[in-house]
């Protein structure tokens, strides 16, 4: 099968709400409400529209699609700038060291400190492949398309990259970071609150969230140990943010305490690695498997290809197909 990542359209509301309704809770930039989605789609169309190539509160969000039956297989978005309209929240880990000359004894306090030291730095995100497609390297495809567009626009997004990893959650669909410390001040379950930020905003974390950090060890067990640890179906999305150069700097997601992953923009392997050259023929032998990406905002495409050649490039017949690219093209690609 063929399948190319796209810019999203109006008309992907349905399969985006269809999608979203899979995803299980804690993943804030799926919502599972119309509403929001369609603001979602109105204000990407509003990005991929944007006239002037500088950083704003922008949002991109990109679509695979199966090409041979047209139905919505994943979905995921760039954020250009965060912080911007909302403040950006997150809990810093800090150690308090506390020295007792009478006692002889010397301290050290583990700390979550709320921070919006973030502000300002590109967000990847929203990545949510649908279960009947989890297989043929369709994750990674659509992950590191987000680097390729980020590449193809580069004056549009900041000089950091930042991904958060959805937290620990239990079978109920709770969140053990949450009840053990956020839901004690905001007199509601996760789920609510989640679906309200989803929804609403941040704001409400800013008028009611406590201000002065917060000693780890006061927390409940069950909290104290999801901190800085992502769901488990999100290992394999950790693994593949390290790959590409991301680290967790000791941050963790205000609701459920999942890590966040940070790179330099241009240390990122997608995006350093990446080579633009001329396509001299359609067609011929077999080469190297690359993600190859042609176009710029709503002419964006991502797709798997075949590639032979350096400074010019053969590519295979479907790759081409699937990216709209004739001979004389200019593409960008890095290796698979």
């Amino acid at each position: 099968m063929s399948f190319v990542v796209r810019p999203s359209r109006a008309s992907d509301l349905d399969a985006l709400y269809e999608m979203a309704k899979l995803t299980g809770g804690g993943f804030t930039n799926l919502p599972p409400d119309r509403r929001a989605l369609r603001n979602r789609l109105k204000a990407s169309e509003e990005a991929f529209g944007k006239s002037a190539d500088v950083p704003g509160p922008d949002i991109y969000l990109l679509i695979l699609e199966n090409l041979e039956t047209g139905r919505i297989a994943g979905t995921a978005q760039i954020f250009a700038q965060v912080g911007q309209v909302f403040p950006f929240y997150s809990y810093r880990l800090g150690t308090l060291t506390q020295h007792s000359r009478e006692l002889e004894r010397t301290f050290r306090a583990e700390m979550l400190t709320l921070t919006t030291d973030y502000e300002g730095a590109s967000e990847v995100g929203g990545l949510f492949l649908h279960p009947r497609e989890r297989a043929g390297g369709l994750g990674l495809l659509l992950a590191r398309s987000r680097y390729l567009f980020i590449r193809q626009h580069r004056a549009r997004f900041a000089e950091r990259v930042i991904a958060e990893l959805r937290g620990v959650i239990d079978e109920a669909g709770g969140s053990p970071f949450w009840d053990g410390l956020a839901g004690k001040f905001f007199g509601m379950g996760f789920q609510e609150a989640d679906e309200f930020n989803a929804v609403n905003g941040h704001q409400f974390i800013a008028d009611l969230m406590p201000k002065h950090p917060i000693y780890i060890a006061m927390l409940p067990e069950a909290a104290r140990h999801v901190i800085g640890l992502p769901h488990p179906s999100g290992r394999a999305a950790m693994k593949m943010l390290e790959a590409e150069g991301f680290r967790h700097e000791g941050y963790v997601d205000i609701f459920d305490g999942g890590p966040t992953m940070a790179a330099r923009t241009d240390t990122i392997r997608s995006i350093a690695g990446a080579t633009i050259a001329p396509v001299a023929r359609v067609g011929g032998e077999a080469g190297r498997r690359a993600l190859v990406a042609t176009g710029r905002l709503t002419g964006f495409r991502c797709a798997f290809a075949d590639l032979s050649g350096g400074d010019v490039l053969e590519i295979d017949a479907a790759g081409a197909a699937a990216l709209g690219v004739r001979e004389g093209d200019e593409v960008l690609h890095v290796e698979r």
